[in-house]
């Protein structure tokens, strides 16, 4: 068992509607704390959504996932997995944005990323819009193009909106493809629907090997074959999973900025995360929660248990292959 100190706060010690929330009750250790270096995964709150092109939001989206994880206890109801005794994990704290301006801002993220990437802690990033992901890539893709498997309704490679601004929520995977920092054939996006103004994103996933599962094609194979594809896919090398909320259907996930009906219900989003045993993920993200759409809480609990998902797949041994190695 790993050091208590890393453990969360126990319902039965202080109620869960008690205390300062922090991701899943852990503790919050910040990059000068005495203890950074012994965190091997770390949650981090992006409250940014300067991206966002249609409904804001998500900038809020961190604080309220902080409150709605306080729900989460410590034992996978499926697998068993007791992800807080397996590994040290931890509350980081959030990326301190400049709402003002998009460079800085994800200079700030990289930065941050960089600083934990070093530390050799795994990041689990908690956004903010869809534009988080870039900043985060380049921290982590430093030294080689990384896999990814993509849950979301929309693609998210179009070149530039609004005649070139080229940093939205709409482009950071073509931005993280032009730069290097994705290989293209070790990409896959699952869940993508919807109207569009164009096959421009997709003639763009063709051209360079993206595969792209439309959520008619994910209904009518089901979501064991697809995610065996996706295993098959980006194989045993480095991979990043990102996972925006506006993958779900509306009707078990309302609070998001840009929501597609015809989804996958809340079950099937957990499901799609457990059918990634045996990857080697070396960060995720969770995006696009908008608490202000999110009257009832139900897109922030739901957004929760899918961290939960994300993080016991990251550290359960035999899952992933192998947890981080114990300090």
């Amino acid at each position: 068992m790993n050091d208590s100190f890393f453990h969360p706060v126990s319902g039965f010690d202080l109620p869960r509607f008690a205390g300062i929330p922090t991701f899943m009750r852990l503790p919050h250790v910040p990059r000068d704390h005495a203890r950074f270096s012994e965190v091997q995964i770390g949650l981090i709150g992006v409250p940014w959504d300067s991206g966002t092109t249609n409904r804001p939001g998500p900038r809020h989206g961190p604080r309220q996932l902080r409150d709605a994880s306080t729900m989460i206890r410590a034992e996978h109801g499926v697998s068993g997995v007791r992800p807080f005794e397996t590994v040290n994990c931890a509350d980081l704290g959030d990326v301190a944005p400049n709402p003002a301006d998009i460079t800085d801002t994800m200079a700030r993220i990289t930065a941050f990323l960089a600083d934990v990437r070093q530390a050799g802690i795994t990041p689990l990033t908690v956004g903010g819009d869809h534009l988080t992901s870039l900043p985060v890539l380049r921290a982590l893709a430093a030294d080689e193009p990384l896999g990814m498997v993509h849950f979301d309704s929309h693609t998210d490679l179009f070149h530039s909106y609004f005649g070139g601004t080229m940093f939205t929520h709409g482009t950071p995977f073509r931005r993280a493809v032009e730069e290097g920092l994705l290989d293209p054939k070790r990409v896959i996006q699952i869940g993508i629907r919807g109207t569009a103004y164009d096959r421009e994103d997709r003639d763009f996933a063709q051209a360079v090997g993206i595969r792209i599962v439309t959520i008619e094609e994910f209904f009518d194979r089901g979501i064991a074959d697809v995610m065996a594809e996706a295993r098959e896919i980006v194989g045993r090398r480095p991979t990043y999973l990102s996972y925006d909320i506006d993958f779900i259907d509306p009707a078990f996930a309302p609070g998001t900025g840009t929501p597609e009906v015809g989804g996958p219900n809340s079950f099937q989003a957990l499901q799609v995360v457990r059918e990634l045993a045996g990857l080697n993920l070396v960060g995720a993200d969770l995006v696009e929660v908008s608490p202000p759409f999110d009257a009832s809480g139900a897109t922030a609990f739901l957004g929760a248990s899918i961290m939960f998902e994300m993080l016991c797949v990251m550290v359960a041994p035999g899952l992933p292959g192998k947890a981080p190695p114990r300090r």
